[in-house]
């Protein structure tokens, strides 16, 4: 690309809006031009408006500490500096859903991380790899705003990542019936120790909305294109519980499943680690090489070994064997901020600006 893209980000100072800019430092597509956040932050620096909330590992860049915060809510205003955004906001998800749409109506695309729009009809949501072919409901998306170039795309839930793409893999096989139980990460609440010490030694059964997301989205992910909307898929039928674990970063799934047509477990395997798609195919900037990895060792995925697998974006699937109720069970394990927020997204970007629905204004 001869020019990087000018790139927002909406919600700029919240934890996935810094992995956002941790994720895109040294893009070779995309430059981040403009931060927003709420007007509480507006006028300050990115560092000053970040203060000691700087949840990342890596320093935060150098490039960003000095860009002035613009008030999220001043769209033309933000609209006006970018090519487009990658939204991460704070808000109810009617107000979500409102201001999103008014970020495209300004003719700048959004992509998000957020909820709000996820069962919207002609809005795509996409893991790349498994469904980058729902990115065409966005000309009726477009019909429907009244725009040329500007849309909403969505990623779905981080807790979805650890099993859904195994589905995906094995599609030929028929799965009917899946019963998961997640085991998730405290940055998935936008937490860390230091905010959230009662999480130490602690697990907590309830995640607000989650286990309805599990069962549903990955239906939606599955589906199809008609008549400019996505439409789920019937099956498989998804039961799923979401734990709360004093983890830092990464979402395992204990997951059990059955099949309408029998497969080894040798054909399953071969199935999850020859699996590609369209972000390998077009070699993407931040797709991983291996999306699926298959671990023979009896205790893995773990995840202090393996969270960071292709950094951050590849799936490790490990202890697939036969069940005595279901046809078999599994482990997965996936990096909740990574491949199921920020990176995700920015794959998503990725598989858009390649597709042609992004451009430079």
């Amino acid at each position: 690309m001869e020019q990087k893209l000018r790139v927002g980000i909406l919600g700029a100072t919240g934890m996935v809006g810094q992995r956002f800019i941790s994720l895109l430092e040294d893009h070779p597509w995309f430059e981040v031009v403009t931060v927003a956040a709420s007007p509480r932050s507006a006028g300050k620096t990115y560092e000053e408006a970040v203060g000691d909330r700087w949840k990342m590992e890596m320093p935060m860049p150098e490039k960003v500490k000095s860009l002035t915060v613009l008030n999220v809510n001043e769209v033309e205003a933000v609209a006006s500096t970018v090519d487009f955004v990658f939204s991460a906001v704070d808000m109810t998800k009617e107000e979500i859903r409102a201001i999103e749409e008014e970020y495209a109506k300004t003719e700048t695309p959004v992509v998000s991380n957020n909820s709000a729009h996820r069962w919207t009809p002609d809005v795509p949501m996409v893991v790349p790899e498994i469904n980058s072919d729902h990115f065409e409901v966005i000309e009726s998306q477009r019909k429907r705003l009244g725009t040329t170039r500007g849309f909403i795309a969505v990623k779905p839930n981080c807790s979805i990542q650890s099993y859904a793409p195994c589905l995906a893999a094995w599609k030929e096989f028929g799965p009917t019936e899946v019963a998961a139980t997640t085991y998730q990460a405290i940055s998935g609440a936008g937490k860390t120790f230091k905010d959230w010490p009662e999480m130490e030694g602690n697990v907590i059964p309830y995640i607000g909305g989650e286990e309805e997301k599990s069962e549903q989205e990955p239906l939606r992910v599955l589906g199809s294109v008609k008549d400019g909307q996505i439409v789920k898929a019937e099956l498989p039928k998804i039961t799923c519980q979401c734990i709360r674990v004093p983890v830092l970063n990464g979402h395992t799934a204990a997951v059990f499943i059955n099949f309408e047509k029998k497969p080894a477990k040798e054909q399953l395997i071969e199935k999850l680690v020859n699996y590609r798609g369209f972000p390998q195919e077009a070699d993407l900037p931040s797709a991983p090489k291996q999306f699926i990895r298959y671990l023979d060792e009896e205790n893995r995925p773990q995840v202090t070994l393996d969270v960071d697998f292709e950094k951050g974006m590849g799936i490790s699937i490990g202890r697939l064997r036969e069940d005595t109720m279901f046809d078999y069970k599994f482990i997965g394990l996936s990096h909740n901020t990574v491949r199921g927020a920020a990176g995700g997204a920015v794959l998503c970007a990725e598989a858009l600006t390649a597709k042609g629905y992004i451009k430079a204004k």
